[in-house]
């Protein structure tokens, strides 16, 4: 596995990697894309949590999903699916929607970095808090439904977001709270498509959200 990693980073480099101990919320389209990259360049340990369990809607953007696994856990799937990729990963799964009753459970000062993929606009804005008081890196995703255009995804700051409601929101809820440190974010710049029936998604931007995510944390390791 490390073969063709080393053709692009030194031993010194991946070793790096290897170390890192990074936590991701929410493993739907953009945090299972992240999963798998960081797992497929060698992060040896990583929390996921997520509450949710696969379903049909899943399968036509969702890395993780496929047809033998409907129905159950998103954390659990994904622990399996990293140790057939890497025997030697050390995966820890929580089966759990994560908010204010239980996020003490979680030591968030022990991980390198965490990754906010979820749809919860208060657990995202619990994530901010908690990594800025414990001072622990933090990149978590914006809003990809309704676009059809990866090359507009950008990483900024959350106060320099663009065309992204979910953002807009949550800078709102961020000033109530006093909160005016720097916040980094996947985001889109494309304008999202008006849909009468709710939010919908193609494979192309979750994804590739998710890949942003992981290639900016690497690229921030090494």
């Amino acid at each position: 596995m490390d073969e063709r990693i080393l053709r692009i980073l030194s031993n010194t480099e991946l070793n790096k990697i290897k170390n890192l101990n990074i936590l991701i919320v929410g493993l739907g389209g953009v945090g299972g894309a992240a999963f798998e990259s960081l797992v497929r360049t060698g992060v040896k340990n990583i929390t996921v949590i997520d509450n949710d369990v696969f379903d049909e809607s899943n399968l036509n953007r969702q890395l993780l999903s496929n047809r033998s696994n409907i129905g159950h856990n998103k954390a659990f799937e994904a622990c399996l699916r990293a140790i057939n990729i890497n025997p030697d990963i050390l995966v820890d799964s929580k089966e759990m929607f994560l908010d204010e009753s239980n996020i003490d459970k979680i030591n968030i000062n022990q991980f390198d970095y965490v990754l906010d993929c979820c749809d919860s606009v208060n657990t995202k804005i619990l994530l901010i808090e908690k990594c800025h008081e414990f001072n622990v890196k933090l990149i978590t995703s914006m809003g990809t439904g309704n676009r059809l255009d990866p090359s507009k995804l950008i990483i900024t700051d959350i106060w320099k977001t663009n065309n992204d409601p979910l953002a807009k929101k949550m800078r709102s809820l961020l000033r109530k709270k006093g909160v005016k440190y720097k916040v980094k974010v996947v985001t889109s710049t494309e304008n999202p498509r008006k849909s009468s029936s709710g939010v919908g998604s193609l494979a192309f931007v979750p994804n590739c959200a998710g890949f942003f995510m992981a290639s900016f944390v690497i690229n921030d390791i090494i």
